[in-house]
């Protein structure tokens, strides 16, 4: 929520946040990279371990540091997260651990309160955007507080028995490697991702409250209660989408609760009042996030069961890597006019909609 706002108070510009916010980003497409790849040879609670650190010190760092170098390298190691939501390293091997853990018919259930406790926590904690303005905090002292909040789940994952990495050593599936259906899927559903990610890559949290802040001059305590909402609605329709999969199917629920989302954000630009702007914007997040539960329940269910950390962790390093190009161009397209990122985002996420269509209707999960 304050990272683009932070960045802009010390003097850099927009093309600057872009990169900086696109440097976070791919250091998490590069940690994720290396779960994915080497999982066989990771031991997942070490790697949950290491990656919770670094982000702790990543987020501390931004926090003290004013250097554009320095920010740089510190959001790249420290996988800074821009965009506001948690798609990196330590959600591949969350993912894949709770998969192997349930049956087809409770993935979704499960995958579902999953994202939604990640989704009420990250609204509880765009509150604390308003922190400078309501209680007269600091910027840098809110992020001291976000690094302190970050390496609290070191203790959670600490507690991880040493089966925990039966269920991550999964990397060098030869189920994948030697079956060209599976080698297909996993190639289709990355090509897929990186259009889908690209595009939301233009309309990363920072991008979005960058764009309030500027189009209609809303104040970080506005922007933190408008956020707020925002992650409210996400959270619920988590599990709304959960009831929708289970009549209608994963597919057809992450089509069609996606594309209304995009047409919806392509008309908030064009509104001239702030108010309606703020609802249209609203609508659109009580739709966009269905497919995150019913698209990580959907990947998990058409690989083999040895092959979900690997194809998990693929598919999280093209949508890292998407949003890591996207932010920077988002950046650089702001620059040429305001609106530009919300309509390319939108625009790349309507043709992802309809080439997941057509290319994965047909292809079922065991329990449909």
């Amino acid at each position: 929520m304050l990272l683009a706002l932070a960045l802009a108070e010390r003097g850099f510009d927009v093309g600057a946040i872009g990169l900086l916010v696109g440097a976070g980003l791919a250091g998490s497409a590069v940690a994720t990279a290396l779960v994915a790849w080497r999982g066989d040879r990771l031991d997942a609670r070490t790697a949950l371990l290491v990656a919770t650190a670094f982000t702790a010190l990543g987020y501390f760092a931004v926090a003290s540091l004013r250097s554009p170098t320095l920010l740089g390298l510190a959001a790249f190691l420290g996988m800074v997260n821009g965009f506001g939501r948690d798609r990196g390293a330590a959600q591949t091997l969350d993912l894949s651990l709770l998969a192997n853990t349930v049956t087809p018919s409770d993935r979704t259930r499960v995958f579902s309160r999953y994202t939604f406790v990640q989704e009420v926590a990250g609204a509880v904690g765009a509150l604390g955007a308003a922190s400078p303005t309501v209680l007269g905090v600091s910027v840098p002292a809110v992020f001291l507080g976000v690094a302190v909040l970050s390496a609290l789940p070191l203790f959670f994952y600490n507690g991880l028995s040493s089966e925990a990495h039966a269920g991550a050593a999964l990397a060098s599936s030869p189920e994948v490697k030697h079956d060209p259906v599976g080698r297909r899927r996993v190639s289709s559903l990355a090509a897929l991702t990186a259009l889908d990610s690209l595009g939301g890559g233009f309309l990363a949290g920072s991008i979005l409250a960058y764009w309030f802040f500027r189009r209609f001059g809303l104040a970080p305590e506005s922007l933190a209660l408008l956020f707020f909402t925002a992650r409210a609605l996400n959270a619920m329709s988590y599990l709304v989408a959960e009831r929708l999969a289970r009549r209608f199917g994963l597919i057809r629920t992450m089509v069609f609760t996606h594309l209304p989302s995009s047409a919806l954000l392509l008309m908030v630009p064009v509104v001239p009042v702030a108010w309606l702007a703020i609802a249209l914007f609203l609508a659109r997040e009580s739709l966009v996030q269905m497919d995150v539960p019913t698209r990580q329940s959907y990947m998990a269910a058409v690989v083999p069961p040895s092959a979900r950390t690997f194809v998990l962790g693929v598919t999280g390093v093209v949508r890292s890597s998407g949003w890591a190009v996207g932010a920077p161009l988002a950046g650089l397209a702001m620059s040429i006019g305001l609106a530009a990122p919300l309509y390319l985002g939108a625009g790349l996420k309507i043709l992802y909609d309809l080439a997941l269509f057509r290319a994965f209707q047909a292809v079922r999960p065991p329990e449909e």
